[in-house]
């Protein structure tokens, strides 16, 4: 049962068009259950009605007519219970209800299972039989378990043009719309692009090579033309992009060039593969390594491999190629859209970015936050080949996609865009302004940043320093570890750009998601393994190079603070300052100037909040990382698609750890900021406010706003806010309450579409 149930699920993953995944759902469970009938009842959106999408057995004339009210018939009540109902007679059932024109009168046997997609039932999955002949439990086991495994192709269906128009017909109520995870935010309407055939390494056939030699020329040729054409759109951007974005300009051009991939494709010619199979092969077996890995942040790497290979795909049929357009609006749509892509559209047609898989951590949310374009993640499983062409709208705010809209949803979000524009002005005359609220109260806003040559974003929107320094980036874009020469030009352009603004540098904070090419680090859970500073304290020959080119570069400029990630425990604070002092000593020795910088640590492990006094102890200052904290407290990996969901910084259980850390702070008169995601929201920044934040750090484009909204409102109503958020039962809810604040003094244009 188990083979015919995998046979079914690989039939519908390979179908490209939604009426034939439900023809062979149907279809197949029919086969595999011996049943007389099957049928797939999927919920229509705009009544919350079942409606007969698709059948095999029952009068197929009547589908798309069939809509049953939400507790009507058995069908009805198998999606009330959120379970399977099996029935020897189920004309015998006290729910049910007869619909003589699909002819459901001539069967006895029936079992319903609920198809459930993240959490919602979507709709029913039934099977019947006639006569005498009764289904048992491994029946029922499998419809169940088919249901579960077939839930995302179906809610796929929901939301698709041509099966909507058969029966789940919402569009003439404008509701329609599919539900993702919100990446960047923003609005946008635009037409569907996606990479060309051409660039399909799966669609390459084998073919044997009739002159090695000259396929093995043809292939390197294609190297270094890629590695050129991806540093030409690199030198292109670099004015748009910050310097984290930009530089993995440098990271594609160097996988096309890698050894490990060229050597394989070389080898596979000269076994007797033409160069675009040998590719193919090297490319597929490159990213089944990364696949296979158990952490879901290595995963992605693997498209940044099958990027750079499509790319020299595409170089090798150069001579089959016609030059590709985009439309005005453009919308990049794919598993994942890597840099390589987003930068082959001119800079002024690109209008948004949906991944149908990824999450908020890829480098495809960094990228379209950087160019203030919309993006959502995690669409969801369905076909990127049928959207082609078709127009969407998306809402980076609510992680929602609307597919072929009506005309009053097109031009309701016409009016957000051009709403969404005269708010960017106005916002800009803020940069230059100090962050006061209402009734005075000063807040400092820094900004994030990965490199040295990230200066210009920062400094035009008015950050008042450098909250996070990264100082990993560049360890992460070479081959080898840097010298101590070459740290120290990296950290003493970013410190003479923000001099005298104090610049808080993260020392290394590798493993975790952040895992570097030439120092692998096996280990089953990365993010609560070797990482950060147990890395750096069990390799003090790094550690002291990198304390030494700081230390080196600060000598000029006095604006340099050191923070330490991952801290667990007050001896870890202390076995750094010793590595600190012996970095002094040696520079000092050699005649270098250097004074002790303030040394602060990451609360980011939740074991912090109990022993805080005695790290405060050690340090000068301390500094929140929301986004890690939030992960820990919650148990929930926010790279994983699966319960990315959970993840949720202003759930009321964070915001009281919050609180707690902010108040021991302040009793210990330590000061604090917290740099993260929620300090980058306008509603989590309110919160921060209301608890004791005044020191915030976060992403350069999201200074302007939630310096307006700090500047809207005073303190005292800050902390009413979060005393009411703490009484309300989850984030979505505290959300909801500050989103209705915010809209009552004018400000909603900050949180959503629109003004």
């Amino acid at each position: 049962m188990i083979k015919k149930l995998r046979q079914i699920v690989s039939k519908v993953a390979d179908a490209r068009e939604p009426e034939t995944a439900l023809r062979l759902i149907v279809s197949g469970i029919k086969e595999a259950l011996l049943a007389d009938a099957c049928a797939v009842y999927l919920i229509d959106p705009s009544d919350e009605h079942l409606v007969l999408a698709e059948t095999e057995g029952l009068d197929r004339a009547s589908i798309g007519v069939v809509r049953l009210a939400p507790e009507m018939g058995v069908i009805g009540l198998v999606r009330e219970q959120r379970e399977a109902i099996r029935s020897e007679n189920v004309a015998l059932h006290p729910r049910f209800k007869l619909f003589p024109v699909t002819g459901e009168s001539q069967f006895r046997g029936f079992i319903g299972a609920p198809i459930i997609h993240r959490g919602d039932v979507i709709g029913v999955l039934a099977i019947w039989r006639k006569g005498d002949r009764s289904f048992d439990d491994r029946d029922e086991a499998f419809l169940a378990t088919a249901a579960v495994q077939l839930s995302g192709a179906l809610a796929s269906a929901i939301v698709t043009p041509a099966s909507i128009r058969r029966g789940l017909d919402t569009h003439s109520q404008g509701k329609t719309y599919q539900q993702g995870i919100a990446g960047a935010p923003g609005v946008a309407i635009g037409h569907v692009v996606l990479p060309s055939p051409l660039a399909d390494l799966n669609a390459v056939p084998d073919r044997p090579a009739i002159d090695m030699d000259m396929e093995e020329t043809a292939f390197l040729d294609a190297v270094a033309s890629v590695q050129a054409q991806i540093l030409e759109s690199g030198e292109r951007m670099k004015d748009i992009l910050p310097s984290e974005s930009h530089a993995l300009f440098k990271v594609y051009a160097m996988l096309a060039c890698d050894e490990s991939l060229t050597t394989q494709v070389v080898q596979r010619i000269h076994s007797g593969s033409w160069a675009p199979a040998a590719l193919r092969d090297t490319i597929q077996e490159l990213c089944t390594q990364f696949d296979e890995m158990a952490d879901d942040r290595l995963k992605e790497r693997a498209e940044d491999i099958r990027a750079v290979g499509r790319r020299l795909l595409l170089a090798l049929r150069a001579d089959q190629l016609t030059p590709k357009s985009f439309p005005k609006r453009t919308v990049l749509v794919g598993d994942e859209v890597s840099l390589a892509r987003i930068a082959e559209v001119p800079q002024n047609q690109l209008a948004g970015i949906i991944c149908l898989k990824g999450s908020v951590l890829s480098h495809t949310v960094v990228v379209a936050r950087s160019l203030g374009i919309p993006a959502v993640m995690g669409l969801g499983d369905m076909s990127a080949e049928r959207l082609v062409g078709m127009q969407v709208i998306i809402d980076g705010y609510m992680g929602r996609v609307f597919i072929d809209p009506p005309p009053p949803i097109v031009c309701e979000y016409r009016r957000f865009e051009s709403e969404e524009r005269l708010l960017a002005k106005e916002l800009d005359s803020l940069n230059t302004l100090p962050t006061i609220t209402s009734d005075g109260v000063r807040v400092v806003l820094d900004v994030n940043t990965g490199l040295a040559s990230d200066i210009g974003s920062g400094l035009k929107v008015g950050a008042e320093g450098v909250g996070l320094y990264r100082s990993e980036f560049p360890f992460m874009l070479r081959q080898s570890f840097p010298t101590e020469a070459e740290q120290y030009e990296t950290y003493r352009r970013m410190l003479s750009a923000f001099a005298p603004r104090p610049v808080v540098m993260r020392t290394l904070d590798i493993g975790g998601d952040k895992p570097l090419p030439y120092f692998p680090i096996d280990q089953t859970n990365s993010l609560l393994g070797w990482r950060g500073i147990r890395i750096m304290l069990q390799h003090p020959e790094l550690f002291l190079v990198q304390l030494k080119a700081m230390l080196r570069a600060n000598a000029e400029y006095g604006n340099l603070c050191l923070l330490l990630p991952m801290v667990s425990a007050a001896k870890e604070v202390r076995n750094a300052r010793a590595i600190l002092e012996q970095a002094i000593e040696s520079l000092r020795r050699d005649g270098v100037a250097v004074t002790r910088p303030s040394l602060g640590i990451m609360v980011e492990v939740p074991i912090v909040l109990f022993i805080l006094e005695s790290l405060a102890a050690e340090v000068d200052f301390l500094s929140v990382g929301s986004n890690d904290l939030t992960q820990y407290l919650t148990a929930v990996d926010r790279g994983n698609a699966n319960v990315a969901h959970l993840y949720d910084p202003l759930a009321p259980g964070v915001l009281k750890a919050l609180h707690a850390i902010v108040k021991q702070a302040e009793d210990l008169r330590k000061p604090i900021s917290l740099c993260g995601d929620l300090a980058a929201d306008p509603v989590g920044a309110l919160l921060l406010l209301g608890m004791g934040f005044v020191h915030l750090s976060m992403a350069a484009p999201m200074i302007p706003r939630v310096k307006k909204t700090l500047c809207s409102f005073s303190r005292e109503k800050a902390s009413e806010l979060f005393q009411r958020a703490l009484e309300l039962p989850d984030g979505a809810a505290v959300r909801a309450m500050v989103h209705g604040v915010i809209e009552e003094e004018g400000l909603g244009g900050l949180v959503r579409a629109g003004r």
